[in-house]
């Protein structure tokens, strides 16, 4: 299997996120706005070039914009729902900035209150024993690790979230897929795309506190979610304001 056949595949069953070695790298330019091309510096220092997001991909709920919160967080936290599948930072007075996410099975797993302990940009990936053995004619290949790039399921940047001093093993993080965002895969934790990641890695200090919702919670704060046939969601409420609205 080619190599970029191989990692397409792994970001569609990339069940867990475990934790690489260390790397230095240093962010530089960004153009064309928010979502546009950048470049940034590697795991080595040697540049990389982050393709522009399809304007196909941005579409309200995915698009990076303050909204109104009435979470109950306080301003810093960072507020995960993957039932939604939005991430929100809390900002001050009742707002947040609000970001479309991809997730999957893995991302539903954990619910609660953590902590940011380990921030990571390019992050290197190395399948665990368990995926190596169960799936060898995916991880195989991999079981050495793949370095930090473009091509790396984790993307860009990587938060790393704890209980305590036990690592979770979930992570938020950037995508080699921006088609994804939006959606429910098969696994995977909380991806953006990797312009997203990029800017919230330099907003959020470590020691930020993170709240992951349950789906009770998802559904009492967002209101019952319906997913298209496209994938994405839209709210029960926005479906119904929209039939009302339509001439008989």
């Amino acid at each position: 299997m080619r190599l970029a056949s191989l990692m397409l595949a792994l970001g569609f069953v990339l069940a867990a996120c475990a934790a690489p070695p260390e790397a230095t790298t240093t962010p530089t330019t960004t153009t064309q706005g928010i979502y546009g091309a950048r470049i940034d510096s590697g795991p080595n220092s040697e540049p990389i070039d982050i393709p522009a997001v399809r304007p196909a991909y941005l579409n309200e709920q995915n698009t990076r914009q303050r909204v109104a919160y009435n979470g109950p967080e306080r301003p810093g936290t960072i507020v995960v729902d993957p039932y939604a599948r939005f991430l929100y930072h809390v900002l001050e007075n009742g707002e947040a900035m609000r970001f479309g996410v991809a997730v999957g099975q893995a991302g539903k797993n954990f619910a609660g209150s953590a902590t940011i302990r380990r921030k990571q940009a390019w992050p290197s990936w190395t399948p665990t024993a368990n995926m190596v053995r169960t799936q060898p004619e995916l991880y195989g290949p991999l079981r050495g690790g793949l370095k930090g790039g473009v091509d790396n399921p984790l993307g860009s940047r990587a938060l790393y979230l704890y209980k305590g001093s036990r690592d979770t093993m979930y992570r938020i993080h950037g995508t080699m897929d921006p088609s994804s965002i939006g959606k429910a895969t098969s696994a995977g934790c909380i991806r953006l795309f990797n312009q997203d990641a990029m800017d919230l890695f330099e907003e959020i200090p470590l020691g930020t506190p993170v709240k992951v919702r349950t789906r009770a919670e998802s559904i009492a704060l967002e209101g019952p979610m319906i997913q298209q046939p496209n994938g994405y969601l839209v709210r029960e409420r926005d479906l119904q304001t929209a039939a009302a609205v339509q001439p008989q």
